[in-house]
């Protein structure tokens, strides 16, 4: 079973960048992210619509080009996020996480017995690449590459981001910028005081636990600025942008070039 190496990194104190992508499940978008510096790819399944055989697909992609497939899955139940796994994915990420027993529901989907209650299905699933072995050795790695990343974008979450960090087992307190201000009364007012004091509030909860803050960001703005205000993991950019701002520039110049 192969390692994730940026567990143990952000456990150490340590950094991950990669992107997220919403759109674009192709077989050589691994190998396109990987070749642009990528660690890991955060695919959503939360809002994309996208299924669970298409990510089976991309997991497999990711083998062997060393990058670390994570996927959001649509929600924190046993079948969302066991299955996730089975199929290959090394850690998932969990919308609206808004308490510290939520978080500890979750976690318990993503160990085997006795720290969880994931079912197991060895040597014939994509998550152990299909080979033998003893499942003692398999559940302890299992247990040591999976990555829990609770998604906080509410006001009610982030008034328990403190107790949802302490939760022995998650690695990665997520701040879900958008939905947040929505929560918060303030939609995408991200000058407000009111979002300010709580992205400080999340990062101070996982400097005070050991955890890792993780962020999406939209530019390069965003990712020097939540860089600077402590965040480790960061998804830069989401598929469908990247692609749009990158072609949009280029079209306007060649639009420049065009004479009246």
């Amino acid at each position: 079973m192969r390692p994730n190496p940026i567990k143990p990194r952000l456990a150490a104190g340590g950094c991950a960048f990669g992107t997220m992508a919403f759109e674009f499940f192709t077989p050589g978008y691994p190998a396109i992210c990987r070749e642009a510096g990528a660690e890991f790819i955060l695919y959503d399944m939360e809002h994309s619509g996208v299924g669970f055989e298409s990510m089976k697909t991309q997991f497999a992609c990711c083998r062997g080009i060393d990058l670390v497939p994570l996927v959001r899955v649509p929600s924190g139940d046993y079948h969302h996020v066991a299955r996730a796994l089975d199929i290959g994915a090394m850690g998932i990420m969990v919308p609206m996480v808004e308490t510290a027993e939520q978080a500890a529901a979750i976690l318990d989907c993503t160990r085997y017995p006795p720290a969880g209650r994931r079912g197991a299905a060895f040597n014939v699933a994509a998550h152990d690449d299909y080979a033998g072995g003893a499942e003692t050795d398999k559940i302890a790695k299992a247990n040591a590459r999976t990555m829990v990343i609770a998604l906080v974008e509410t006001a009610r979450g982030i008034e328990n981001v403190e107790a949802i960090a302490a939760v022995e087992g998650v690695d990665v307190v997520w701040l879900g910028h958008y939905d947040l201000t929505n929560f918060l009364g303030i939609p995408g007012e991200f000058a407000h005081p009111k979002f300010h004091a709580s992205v400080d509030r999340l990062v101070k909860a996982c400097a005070m636990h050991g955890k890792t803050a993780g962020f999406l960001a939209g530019d390069e703005k965003w990712a020097r600025d939540f860089r600077a205000k402590g965040f480790r993991m960061i998804a830069y950019g989401v598929d469908t942008l990247l692609m749009q701002r990158a072609l949009a520039d280029g079209i306007r110049l060649l639009q420049g070039t065009v004479r009246p």
